[in-house]
């Protein structure tokens, strides 16, 4: 089952004039919007190609509260050393996998993003680790920009605050595709609401995702698998 877009044009309007404190302000244009984009997501024209299945990767939406919210596993597919990112609402998926989480990486510390940490730490033994911007009791924080590896993979930390103070995106390098997993920063036709700072969320997520390569594959928070190449086509925030 295709799991639907996360925002609609209202909300992603919404978004943009809470964000420039203009709230009454309509015509894309003021509010730095794509009007294609938008139109093309009320017609409902687009939906993100699926990327295919990719070994290494293992996507999760559990149900919380009125929405969904996504985690993910992401393992070594020789050595099994896996990572999960996130732990959505219910980590009992990640549990059935049969590989060996070593590793739990935090894009930031929403509820909703967060839930099943202590659960999924007790089930495997797993370090969790936090942005240092944003300290939470079971895990480690670390610096922007730290790496880490997962088997023979390498993981990137970059920065992507804004949506929330410690927001981080973590690009995993080794599998068949690049991938970067940004929690809230971005979604498909999206981005999260900018509750720090709307220009910090912009500015971060244009820097430390928009310029990675296009066939990267976005694993967001809410919402489908997307790519660096398709928001900058299709979302209303980036295009042109």
């Amino acid at each position: 089952m295709k799991i639907p877009l996360e925002d609609f044009p209202n909300d992603i309007i919404g978004k943009a004039q809470r964000g420039l404190k203009l709230p009454d302000e309509t015509n894309p244009a003021k509010l730095g919007l794509s009007a294609a984009a938008l139109q093309a997501l009320e017609a409902k024209a687009w939906y993100p190609n699926d990327p295919g299945t990719i070994a290494g990767l293992a996507c999760f939406n559990t149900p919380f509260q009125d929405m969904t919210v996504n985690s993910y596993v992401v393992f070594d597919p020789v050595s099994k050393e896996a990572a999960a990112f996130d732990t959505g609402a219910d980590c009992s998926g990640m549990l059935q996998l049969g590989v060996k989480i070593q590793q739990i990486f935090l894009t930031h510390i929403h509820t909703d993003h967060v839930m099943e940490l202590d659960l999924l730490k007790e089930k495997t033994g797993a370090k969790a680790y936090v942005s240092e911007r944003e300290p939470l009791d079971g895990a480690e924080p670390f610096a922007d920009g730290r790496t880490f590896q997962i088997g023979s993979l390498k993981v990137e930390t970059r920065r992507t605050s804004g949506h929330a103070k410690g927001g981080v995106t973590y690009v995993v390098t080794g599998l068949a595709k690049r991938l970067a997993i940004v929690g809230d920063a971005v979604f498909a036709g999206s981005m999260g609401g900018g509750a720090v700072s709307y220009a910090e969320a912009l500015r971060t997520n244009k820097e430390s995702i928009l310029t990675l390569p296009d066939d990267t594959v976005i694993c967001p928070g809410h919402g489908p698998l997307t790519t660096v190449g398709e928001e900058k086509l299709h979302n209303p925030f980036f295009a042109k």
